[in-house]
Parts: structure tokens; C-alpha cells; sequence
């Protein structure tokens, strides 16, 4: 069965970066040799990961991520702290 991971990446500015991999060591192994060097994190460097979650259905996984990418630097903080039952909270609009 293979397994997909959704990640969150610290970057040197205190930027998130979220990704989405099937093999997680080598995209940090990518990511932290700049393989890519037009990407968001090769000038961001050095970057340090924050969370992961393990998915065994891709299309899960690919909708988590875009999810994750939407959400406010808040709530991701809350994700990456394990404060998972703030999250609802932090998604509800204050007029």
C-alpha cells in the first residue's frame, strides 16, 4: 500500500511552506539541497519540518493539502502545535 505524506515546512522568514510527497525523506533531501532552484523554498532556506500527516488515499491526501495551503497562519500554527481543538474555532469569520 503505498503512503502519501502532507507536510508543513518552517522557512528562515517564518514562512510556511505545505507539500505533498509520496517518498518524504528524499522532497526534504530536495528542499534542503535547493534541487529545485526556482522554487519558494530554495531561497528560504534553511527550512525545518513542522508537521506531517500520513495518508493511504491520494486524493485525501491532495485535498488536505489544498486545504492546509487556504488556512491562516494561525491555524496552521494550531495544526503544527497539536491544538487540534482550536481549529474549528479559528475557522469561523468575525463580522
Amino acid at each position: 500500500m503505498k503512503v502519501y505524506f502532507v507536510y508543513i515546512l518552517e522557512c528562515s522568514d517564518k514562512s510556511y511552506y505545505t507539500g505533498i510527497t509520496s517518498n518524504l525523506e528524499k522532497r526534504l533531501s530536495d528542499h534542503f539541497s535547493r534541487k529545485y532552484s526556482n522554487s519558494y523554498t530554495s531561497t528560504r532556506l534553511p527550512v525545518k519540518l513542522v508537521f506531517y500527516a500520513e495518508f493511504t488515499n491520494v486524493e485525501l491526501a491532495i485535498s488536505t493539502e489544498k486545504q492546509i495551503k487556504n488556512w491562516s497562519r494561525v491555524k496552521k500554527q494550531a495544526l503544527i502545535n497539536n491544538e487540534f481543538d482550536s481549529l474549528p474555532n479559528l475557522s469561523k469569520k468575525k463580522f
